[in-house]
């Protein structure tokens, strides 16, 4: 592995129908939607093993326990941990917070940006091995898909506008006001919504 001493986190949910992609229910009805992001993880975590940047966290919802990761454990010989409870940036900061007692860097990241690439990861572990002490990846519907730190800084993740066009703004503020060095990644598209989908059916 090219960064040992960091670590990869995928922050997810178990694809439980009616739980996920609530968004694209309408469209795709509960089974569906829950099997495309099914298939979003597996590929998310097929590119980040077949990348070997640093050994794989996943920071499961509801529960490690559930059938569906102890197999994503076993295929992509990752890691598992079960997320606390609390809202996106309650969760995220704790995964973060937890990673960092055993790495010096950490990049954590969803499933629903099926755009993310190696390049990507490679050149926020490049970041933040560096010495840059925030990597962020900027997404297209004002939020982002990646986040990465040197250290843990829970005023990045407190009370923000989480699932808001104005998350990004608000966070680079942030980052701002703490006098920290930042590295943006290339915008992204996340595939949330009807119309994600099918700009995702047109290149997929």
């Amino acid at each position: 592995m090219k960064y040992p001493r960091g670590r990869l986190l995928l922050l997810t949910k178990a694809p439980d129908p009616g739980q996920v992609k609530t968004r694209l229910v309408p469209l795709l009805g509960e089974v569906a939607a829950a099997d495309l992001y099914s298939q979003l993880v597996h590929n998310c975590l097929a590119m980040c093993s077949q990348a070997a940047l640093s050994p794989i966290d996943i920071w499961c919802s509801p529960s490690a326990r559930h059938p569906f990761f102890q197999q994503c454990q076993q295929r992509y010989q990752a890691s598992l941990h079960t997320q606390v409870s609390g809202d996106l940036g309650q969760r995220m900061s704790q995964a973060v917070q937890a990673a960092l007692c055993d790495a010096d860097y950490v990049v954590l990241i969803g499933a629903d940006c099926p755009t993310l690439s190696a390049d990507d990861l490679e050149a926020a572990f490049n970041a933040l091995d560096t010495g840059t002490d925030v990597v962020i990846g900027p997404a297209e519907d004002g939020g982002y898909y990646l986040i990465g730190m040197r250290d843990h800084h829970m005023a990045v993740f407190h009370n923000l506008p989480w699932s808001t066009p104005l998350l990004m703004s608000l966070t680079e503020e942030r980052i701002r006001r703490l006098n920290l060095r930042l590295f943006r990644l290339p915008l992204r598209k996340d595939l949330d919504t009807p119309e994600d989908y099918a700009v995702y059916r047109r290149i997929n």
